[in-house]
């Protein structure tokens, strides 16, 4: 026969200490594809304001 498991004592026993938790090989793969794409999106943007040709109109004076 098997022996009864106490939910509680499981609970207590697979608790997380949280003064170990880090966020460990997840949380900097996200940083690290998140600064990825923020260099291409300022590389991109970059490249679309290098394309913009404005000279500014002299202001009219209507009296």
């Amino acid at each position: 026969m098997s022996t009864p498991v106490n939910p509680v004592q499981l609970a207590t026993a697979l608790a997380l200490d949280e003064a170990k938790v880090t966020p460990g090989l997840l949380g900097f793969a996200v940083f690290a594809a998140l600064g990825v794409a923020t260099w291409f999106l300022l590389k991109s943007m970059n490249a679309r304001f290098k394309k913009i040709d404005f000279t500014e109109q002299p202001e009219r004076k209507d009296d």
